[in-house]
């Protein structure tokens, strides 16, 4: 089978001299404790915080100068390196086979067998590389279902025993395989010379074809010492977080020079507008390297993959996001972004997905057909779970295969990752996706849930990073999504100390007193759990209100604005709207009928709550500005300016940003809504008394009122008027409209800035659906 590409031209990049005597003591790696055991990689470099122990580096200096690469398999019977010295339809200049680092005689999972390879700098400038050109390379690896044979030769099926074994191998050495620890790699499996996964598969019709001309390559990068800088170290309970796409960000903005949208440098710029909004931690969605470079090539332009939950690498940048796309050059642009966020004292955090990645599942009668890419080509049976039937995976993430927690190599390398993104890009945080995956402790074909597993990530994450303290200081954020498919993956409340979770408890809880009012019907009481940072799910565990991160909305369904303005999701549009598969269909959401002022009024109202509750809260990128995404629920294939932040927006909806920011700075200014422990709450009744047991179980009840510190919150979620009776405020204190979001309250633009509130006496008239915030001083 014959490939017909362009040739692309690669930048090359001068290697930055460094010293690395001491990172070669450092790295090397831990004495076995006995003559069968071999030790895992040491992950104590001291002269290079964060640097992982297993990848590609240069060592030493002038004539001792040489490459050196260590690369993990347990499974394979012969690797070799293949160095090239461009990315693509290029020749290897050099290829050299590894040797173990230590002799495995029994092969188990909790082992690490390394392979190691040095190439002296005066061996690469005979293989013809230039000195300070850039080095690529990949990896061969074959296995006991493709032993060596000498005579082999690429595009060849000479050794070839099948394309899985019984015990799960996949090993195939016409794949150029990534390494899994490249600290950048040079282009994505998917990209504009090559939009189709058939040259990585296997099985009959592409098990012989070569994919080393159109594969990405790991590329060779410095790993001196990185210059540390100041972090903000607030607790958690003081957050505001914006999630955004780093690329839907920027690429529709006039105000981002047009060559920085859509990149991390155009990212950096809206740190000044974002910390004016009130935003204290900004999460973006994937960044770890994902196969997106096609995206704007494809005949069919909704195939393509926009959010990003599909990884290609755990540890590189991804380098569409990158104004700079030169060897190196990712890395020290995504650095400066999080820089200029830590100026204006905003954490960085990062969505990342290590419950999955991009080489999927597997296809055919015999599950002979899948994608090798890297981890799957180098050790199929180590690095994902497999099926009682060991040529099947198991599943619990809805996009092929769960990667293997059981397996302490896998541990190690989502822990050095981490590691790599705190020290060395300077991330604050991480959203899990998938979560519970990464806490599941079942070796073939099941799922069980065990978060406190001490040398599980979950527990090791708080250790190692370490988790941020309850009062802030140093450390990570860690966020669960606290569900993955299938029984026993909805974990909601079950992760250890130190990590919080996103509760979509809180979100259903909003939406159906806002949206499903007669069908389905909430109580006051269940609304207060919620409101309290729902105490029920996490006091019980002796874990604190910030365990709690409250939304109504996020990146995998509607905008805000739509959550208000659509009854049901609108998937199938035409390009550029749709079409998107997937999407949930409750999406308890509802379009006021059709009434516009209805639609904005909603949306202020659910902001109110959010902003006013206990735990913390999250918002998507241009909720402030009330986005749309027109209807899609599900726009992860959707790279276009239609789903892109319309910064337009900003103008013809001030009213609404506006509104958004006093209610954020409200909030900052009100350690009572931040509480480090659990506070006590008092719930009121629309005639000012306080809220008994009987009414807060009333399913007719629709107001309800709460009071934190100085902040007076009441909710009419009816659909009558009410007058309020409000309980007295603390002596010599006058209570003072902050906002209401009625739309009768829109000749004021629904809030009052600081210093203009007026005065509000012992009673008010508060209209249907909306909702009442008042400051004591």
């Amino acid at each position: 089978m014959s490939l017909r590409f362009l040739k692309l031209q690669v930048v090359l990049f001068p290697l930055i001299p460094i010293c690395f005597i001491a990172l070669l003591m450092a790295c090397k790696q831990t004495e076995p404790s006995g003559k069968d055991e071999p030790a895992h990689p040491n992950d104590s470099c001291p002269a290079t915080k964060g640097m992982p122990p297993l990848g590609a580096w240069i060592e030493g200096e002038g004539d001792d100068e040489r490459l050196v690469a260590r690369v993990f398999s347990a499974r394979a019977t012969r690797l070799e390196i293949h160095i090239f010295q461009e990315a693509m339809f290029a020749e290897p200049i050099l290829v050299v086979a590894l040797e173990p680092e230590n002799e495995v005689t029994d092969v188990d999972q909790s082992l690490a067998a390394v392979w190691r390879v040095e190439i002296s700098r005066a061996d690469l400038a005979s293989a013809g590389l230039p000195a300070g050109a850039a080095i690529h390379y990949g990896y061969r690896a074959w296995g006991p279902n493709w032993p060596y044979d000498p005579t082999w030769s690429p595009g060849t099926e000479i050794g070839f025993i099948s394309d899985v074994d019984e015990d799960g191998n996949r090993f195939n050495p016409n794949k150029l395989l990534l390494d899994p620890y490249a600290l950048e790699i040079s282009h994505d499996p998917i990209h504009p010379e090559n939009l189709e996964w058939w040259p990585y598969l296997s099985g009959d019709r592409n098990r012989n074809v070569d994919s080393a001309p159109i594969a990405p390559k790991g590329i060779v990068l410095s790993r001196s010492p990185v210059e540390p800088f100041d972090k903000p170290e607030r607790p958690f309970r003081d957050e505001i977080i914006y999630e955004v796409h780093v690329r839907g960000l920027t690429m529709n903005d006039p105000s981002v020079p047009e060559e920085l949208r859509g990149t991390y440098a155009g990212a950096a710029l809206k740190a000044p507008y974002l910390a004016d909004l009130g935003i204290t931690a900004v999460e973006f969605l994937p960044l770890h390297e994902t196969w997106n470079d096609g995206n704007d090539h494809l005949d069919e332009p909704w195939k393509g993959n926009y959010w990003g939950y599909a990884t290609v690498s755990f540890f590189a940048p991804d380098r569409r996001y990158a104004a700079d796309r030169s060897a190196g050059g990712p890395t020290r642009e995504i650095r400066e972004m999080v820089r200029s966020f830590h100026e204006h004292g905003i954490k960085v955090y990062v969505d990342v997905v290590y419950n999955h990645t991009a080489e999927d599942g597997a296809g055919g009668d015999d599950g002979e057909i899948s994608r090798l890419v890297s981890w799957r080509g180098l050790d199929n049976w180590t690095y994902y779970q497999l099926d009682e039937d060991a040529r099947r995976f198991q599943c619990n993430t809805g996009i092929g295969a769960n990667v293997d927690f059981t397996k302490s190599v896998v541990r190690d390398m989502v822990l050095h990752s981490l590691s790599y993104w705190t020290h060395v890009i300077g991330v604050d945080g991480y959203r899990f996706d998938l979560a519970s995956i990464l806490a599941n402790g079942c070796e073939r074909g099941c799922f069980s849930f065990e978060p406190e597993e001490p040398e599980g990530v979950t527990q090791r994450a708080v250790r190692e990073l370490p988790a941020r303290p309850l009062d802030g200081g140093p450390g990570v954020d860690l966020i669960a999504e606290p569900w993955g498919i299938g029984e026993g993956t909805y974990q909601l409340g079950r992760y250890p100390e130190g990590w919080s979770e996103w509760n979509d408890k809180f979100r259903d809880a909003i939406r159906r007193k806002q949206n499903r009012l007669e069908s389905e019907p909430v109580t006051p009481g269940y609304l207060a759990s919620r409101i309290k940072g729902s105490p029920d799910i996490f006091e019980s565990r002796d874990r604190p209100p910030a365990s709690s991160v409250n939304f109504l909305v996020a990146h995998d369904g509607f905008t805000l604005a739509d959550l208000y303005s659509y009854n049901e999701k609108q998937n199938e549009q035409p390009w550029p709207f749709g079409p998107s598969d997937g999407g949930s269909d409750n999406n308890l959401s509802w379009d006021q009928g059709g009434d516009e002022a209805a639609q904005r009024q909603a949306a202020r109202t659910g902001l109110a709550i959010l902003m006013t509750s206990v735990g913390v809260p999250m918002i998507t990128g241009g909720d402030e500005f009330l986005r749309t995404q027109h209807g899609n629920n599900n726009p992860y294939n959707i790279d276009a300016d239609s789903m892109w932040l319309d910064w337009s927006l900003l103008h013809t909806n001030e009213d609404a940003f506006e509104f958004t920011r006093r209610l954020m700075w409200l909030r900052h200014d009100h350690a009572a809504i931040r509480p480090s422990s659990w506070p006590e709450i008092d719930l009121y009744r629309a005639d000012g008394a306080l809220a008994d047991r009987a009414y807060l179980r009333d399913e007719e009840g629709h107001f309800l009122a709460w009071r934190l510190g100085d902040l007076y919150v009441a909710w009419n979620a009816g659909t009558e008027p009410l007058t309020v009776v409000i309980p007295w405020p603390d002596e010599e204190k006058k209570w003072h409209l902050v906002a209401d979001t009625s739309k009768e309250a829109a000749s004021f633009g629904n809030v009052r800035q600081r210093g203009e509130e007026d005065l509000v006496g012992r009673q008010y008239e508060l209209f249907t659906r909306s909702v009442l915030v008042l400051e004591s001083r």
